[in-house]
């Protein structure tokens, strides 16, 4: 799956920075909801109609999540549609656990991204999630990773100073 999304974003037919409203380099900074955490910070920065988008997130204040996603931008409108692949690191430290808990997550985010006004962003993305390792909290707890795809949903505002 994350082999034939990186062969469509080498070989898919991009637009020219003459087109793109946000055509160059930059960076956007912002905020998220949902997905890898409840609240989440972010730094994106792109050239042209890629991103590497950094997110920094918790749930509950006793766990941090940690993203990295590079993205790939589609169109040449306000309104854009993107595909990305990634990892999603998620470290806690429950009270009763005699341990850290660590989680390495593979992350494909499917979104759009609309570009209200020159500087101002908001956009949505359902992010399909799959455990690649973990380190449970309870060290007697020995389960097997779970295999399911678990999809997140997220909405997040960006601004491009």
């Amino acid at each position: 799956m994350v082999g034939g999304l990186l062969l469509l974003l080498a070989v898919a037919p991009f637009p020219t920075a003459a087109q793109r409203p946000d055509a160059g380099d930059g960076y956007r900074v912002g905020i998220t909801v949902g997905g890898i955490s409840t609240v989440g910070l972010t730094l994106e920065l792109y050239r042209d109609a890629r991103s590497i988008d950094l997110t920094l997130g918790t749930f509950s204040f006793r766990d941090v999540a940690l993203s990295a996603v590079v993205k790939q931008y589609f169109r040449d409108s306000a309104l854009r549609p993107f595909v990305g692949a990634g990892l999603w690191l998620m470290v806690a430290s429950p009270n009763d656990a005699d341990r850290t808990g660590l989680a390495l997550v593979a992350r494909l985010p499917l979104g759009v991204d609309w570009n209200v006004s020159g500087d101002h962003s908001i956009g949505t993305e359902i992010t399909i999630n799959r455990a690649l390792a973990i380190r449970r909290p309870d060290s007697a707890d020995d389960r097997p990773l779970n295999g399911r795809l678990v999809p997140l949903p997220g909405i997040y505002y960006r601004w491009a100073p």
